[in-house]
Order: C-alpha cells, then sequence, then structure tokens
C-alpha cells in the first residue's frame, strides 16, 4: 500500500495541558495585566467588558447557528482578554466590542474555527480597529511614553548615552513619587553594594502610570502570568525565551543609535518594558496554532519576528511594531507549513 502523510490544518503539537486549559490560563494572564492597569484607570474594565461581550456573544450566535457548543473551552474569552491588552487603557469601550467581534466572527470561524486560522485572531482584531479607526487609536495613545519618546526624537531629541529614558528626562516626562521614592531606597540600599545607580523612570515601567496599551501599564501583573503559563507548561518555553534573546541582543548592539547612542549600547530593558514585547513574546508568538510545526520552523519564524519587531520599532519608529511583526510572520505561516511538509512529514511508504 502507499501512504501521503502531511500536515493538515490542526496544530499537531505535543504540550502538556489541553486546548481548554491552555486557553484559561492564558485567560488568567491576560486578566492579571487588567486588573493591574484598573487600579488606577477604571476604563480598563469597560474597555475588557466591551470586548468579552463582543467576543462570547459573536461566538454564541455562531454556535447556535451550527449547533455546537465551543464556549467552555475559553477561546472566545481568551482572545478578548489578550485583544483588551493589546489595546489603549483610553480607547472607546465599542471599538474594543467591534474588534473582538471581528476577531471571532470574520478571523477564527472564516477559517474554520479554533486550530484552523493562520493569523492569530486577537492580532487580527487589533489590526482591524488599528487601521479602521486610526485617529481614534492614535488619539487613545496621545501623551503615552512612546508617543512622547518618537515625537521628541522626530524633533531632533538625542542622548549621548543612547537613553530613551535620558531623553524623555530632557523633555520634561513626568516621573511618579513612587518611582523616585522606590528608586532612591534601591540607590542607597541594595545598589550600593555593587555600585551601580538605577535612573529614574524604570520602575514606572512596572507601574499603572500615564496612558499607553494595558499590557504596558500592568506590566509587572503581565510577567507573573507569564510565569504562571511556563511554570505549566503550557507553551514551549524555548520560544518566548528564543524571541527575547534575539531581540534582546538587536536592541543592546544597534538599539541605542536611533537615540544618539553608540553601538552595544541599547537599553534591553525599556524595550522589553514596552511596547508590547511581554504580549508579542508570551501570547501571540507562542500561540501554537498560528506558528510552524517542526522546531527548525519555530526557530526560523521566532528570530524573524524578533528581526521585524526591531526594525518596525527602531528603525521604522512604531511603537508597536511587534504587532505587526508578527502579523507578518503569520502570513507568511501556510508557505512555511507547505515547506516543512514537504521537507519533513510527507514520506511515502514503499510496497511491502
Amino acid at each position: 500500500m502507499y501512504g501521503n502523510d502531511s500536515l493538515n490544518q490542526r496544530p499537531q503539537v505535543n504540550l502538556a495541558r489541553s486546548t481548554s486549559r491552555r486557553m484559561w490560563l492564558v485567560c488568567l494572564c491576560a486578566g492579571f495585566a487588567v486588573i493591574q492597569s484598573a487600579v488606577t484607570e477604571i476604563s480598563t474594565l469597560y474597555i475588557a467588558a466591551a470586548a468579552v461581550i463582543g467576543a462570547l456573544g459573536t461566538e454564541l450566535l455562531l454556535n447556535i447557528r451550527s449547533n455546537r457548543n465551543v464556549l467552555k473551552d475559553g477561546s472566545a474569552l481568551a482572545t478578548a482578554l489578550i485583544l483588551t491588552v493589546m489595546l489603549p487603557n483610553t480607547l472607546h469601550p465599542v471599538l474594543a466590542a467591534l474588534g473582538a467581534a471581528f476577531a471571532v466572527g470574520v478571523v477564527k470561524y472564516s477559517f474554520g474555527g479554533l486550530g484552523a486560522n493562520w493569523l492569530n485572531p486577537a492580532l487580527a482584531g487589533w489590526l482591524f480597529i488599528r487601521f479602521s479607526w486610526p485617529v481614534l487609536f492614535a488619539g487613545a495613545l496621545s501623551g503615552s511614553i512612546l508617543n512622547n519618546l518618537y515625537d521628541a526624537v522626530m524633533r531632533g531629541g538625542t542622548d549621548a548615552q543612547g537613553s530613551p529614558l535620558g531623553i524623555l528626562s530632557i523633555t520634561g516626562y513626568p516621573v511618579s513619587h513612587t518611582d523616585t521614592m522606590v528608586t532612591g531606597t534601591l540607590n542607597s540600599t541594595i545598589l550600593s553594594f555593587t555600585g551601580a545607580k538605577l535612573p529614574g523612570g524604570y520602575v514606572n515601567l512596572f507601574l499603572p502610570y500615564g496612558t499607553g496599551i494595558i499590557a504596558d501599564r500592568g506590566l509587572l501583573a503581565l510577567l507573573i502570568g507569564t510565569i504562571l503559563i511556563t511554570a505549566s507548561q503550557v507553551n514551549r518555553v524555548w520560544i518566548p525565551a528564543l524571541y527575547l534573546f534575539v531581540y534582546g541582543l538587536l536592541i543592546r548592539v544597534f538599539g541605542a543609535l536611533p537615540f544618539g547612542g553608540d553601538l552595544w549600547n541599547g537599553d534591553i530593558l525599556f524595550g522589553f518594558c514596552t511596547g508590547g514585547t511581554m504580549v508579542a513574546a508570551f501570547l501571540l508568538i507562542a500561540d501554537p496554532v498560528t506558528g510552524a510545526k517542526s522546531n527548525m520552523g519555530i526557530g526560523v519564524s521566532v528570530t524573524l519576528c524578533a528581526l521585524l519587531s526591531y526594525v518596525f520599532r527602531y528603525i521604522g519608529m512604531e511603537s508597536y511594531g511587534a504587532f505587526f511583526a508578527v502579523a507578518l510572520v503569520n502570513s507568511l505561516v501556510p508557505l512555511l507549513r507547505g515547506l516543512e511538509s514537504r521537507l519533513f512529514y510527507d514520506r511515502r511508504r514503499l510496497p511491502v
């Protein structure tokens, strides 16, 4: 007999948790960030509620039409919460609801449902909002740390050390009282023994301070969530690790150049803590559905994501270049899977 084993549309990955378990843990991770952001900005909860209603409502209508019940797998809620943390904390909730409905109704179900879509539905919802209402989206980010930084750079602002926070301090970007207090305490106690000194502004990156996407405002809680995801073996740990390593290396080598600094002087911490980097690493790139299947294919796509993230953000001055990088690489996944199928999975059995 002859046989032909090839890749199909469903995710063929070996993970320690079921799809449903993975979705609920992702919901928990994103939910942490939403809660932290909501501590100082209640509108975050309105955005999250609107996105959840849009996603679950759309899924319910489609389930009734197809006589299925998949709400309990948590995928619609996960899509809504991932989309939420990618949105500005001052965005109108109606846009969040429309983006979530688009993510579930168009991107997820038009390709056959959970496990069949080539693009992460939450990322698609973000792109839908970003390009359908560009003025409203940009207005919701007015005054954010990255907007202020790139505006200053466009006006010729530089720093001798190539420090983004150095440029922001020159432009008068405010530092919170909590940042000043914590930074002073660290410098006078723990860091005093090492001779190092933490500049002001870094503590703010971990606090729900100012305007920005919810993931950045809820960064500390999001990091706790990613630790839980990693410990639960929901994702392959090496995928976000590879992305952060390559992206961090590029930032370290070249990241200071756009801000007036030299080679090997880029600010990795600032790059990781802003621009939705952690969302891209742990919730988008690590998604087993929208990635390659072989380890080699995954390595290539993750490395390409890191490279494009640097290009879009540090050369193109796009604040959330990591999201565009993931979307672009996702669009190449069907081609990559075809190559994987021919190279690794298609095998013809010889007649016995």
